[in-house]
């Protein structure tokens, strides 16, 4: 079989690991294929390689797919999220000022506790607080506008500011921003290079929420599913080898490396790991289920996710394309899912959507093979969000 080359665009996060370890550890050879790894300066540029051809497939925001599919951002091309790449990820910080005023007023930085550390900010802040993000449609904005909406933070407010997130350490420490919602390894990165601290793991105000999604142009799924198949099987291996406890070592030095992240192999196992340096003093604090690659069928494009994501951007822009959910959820491609990934034996959910936050603890649900159980992905305010419900 003759090996086809796939052009994927990234940015350099520890979520892109499924795309770099397919490619690095064989997993896209094996499928007869290679990835063409192109390493993007920006979120809007990711978007738009893919969107107008540059690349075949990328490693993108959740939300991007979905806000394209409601006309938001400029950017029409239809596009479908085949997999999702990766669940949770996400650090929230504060920059130096923030944290003297949260350590001077008794905040233990506990990195467990939503509601406590949006009283402690509300607590020392008094104008609205200018948070560095990544894209403007991402996780990391829904999260914040969710959390900011449910707590103290709501009197107070929040900005918010687009960073790319290997400039977000540089960014809160020139005072462009006041705190971050980022990806690992850059938080980290922050710590550690003394400009601020860690106050928050993304799963505390979601547990389990779609973070990256393996993404392509509609039409290429069309016109190429055996290279769709291909690639997503590839890339499913990869997410199951980098679900292996045994696997993070590997994983963190291939990850390492100046082609990809270019950060020592120490900081990106942090995130591996779920073992979080959250100032810089060294405080540490344990994370379970910080990122995951394939536990708790975290690769299966949900489609309630999709219209959580799509009610949530609805609340936050004034759009035509609301009139139904259906439309935009249906970008998360459950149903190529399914079909593609029948060849690797993956137990995969019978259902395509569930209620979200529903569940408290590790869960079996129905599947092909019966398998499955899902693992907590509880909203921090203890909502239940019915996508049935929700017009």
């Amino acid at each position: 079989m003759k090996t086809v080359t796939i052009p994927v665009a990234f940015m350099p996060l520890v979520d892109a690991a499924p795309l770099i370890v397919a490619q690095e550890m064989g997993f896209a050879e094996t499928e007869g294929i290679s990835f063409d790894l192109i390493a993007a300066p920006s979120w809007s540029s990711v978007r738009d390689m893919l969107a107008f051809g540059r690349v075949d497939a990328a490693h993108l925001l959740s939300p991007v797919p979905v806000a394209m599919a409601l006309g938001l951002g400029g950017v029409s091309t239809p596009i479908s999220a085949v997999s999702v790449l990766s669940a949770n990820g996400n650090v929230l910080g504060v920059g130096r000022a923030l944290q003297e005023r949260l350590q001077a007023n008794g905040y233990g930085f506990d990195f467990a506790d939503p509601e406590a550390a949006a009283t402690a900010l509300a607590a020392v802040q008094d104008r609205p607080i200018t948070f560095g993000v990544p894209f403007p449609f991402s996780m990391h904005v829904e999260l914040l506008r969710y959390w900011c909406a449910g707590t103290d933070l709501a009197k107070t407010g929040i900005e918010i500011r687009t960073v790319p997130p290997p400039l977000m350490a540089n960014a809160l420490a020139a005072g462009d921003v006041d705190a971050f919602c980022v990806g690992e390894p850059w938080g980290s990165v922050a710590v550690d290079q003394g400009a601020g601290a860690l106050i928050l793991p993304g799963n505390a105000i979601w547990g389990f929420a779609p973070e990256k999604v393996l993404a392509v142009r509609t039409d290429w799924a069309e016109t190429e599913p055996d290279l769709l198949g291909r690639l997503m099987r590839a890339v499913w291996r990869a997410g199951r080898w980098l679900g292996q406890p045994e696997s993070r070592s590997a994983a963190s030095i291939i990850l390492s490396r100046p082609d990809y992240l270019d950060v020592p192999s120490e900081v990106i196992d942090r995130a591996l790991s779920g073992h979080l340096t959250v100032t810089s003093s060294g405080d540490q604090r344990r994370v379970d289920h910080f990122v995951e690659f394939h536990a708790g069928a975290a690769s299966f494009p949900w489609r309630s996710q999709a219209k959580w994501i799509a009610h949530q951007l609805c609340q936050s822009h004034d759009t035509d394309g609301c009139a139904s959910l259906d439309g935009p959820a249906a970008v998360f491609r459950s149903d190529l899912h399914r079909r593609h990934l029948d060849a690797t034996g993956a137990d995969l959910p019978g259902a395509s959507e569930k209620l979200e936050g529903a569940i408290r603890h590790a869960t079996a649900v129905a599947s092909m093979k019966g398998g499955i159980s899902l693992l907590p992905d509880a909203f921090f305010d203890g909502r239940i969000f019915d996508p049935s419900d929700i017009e």
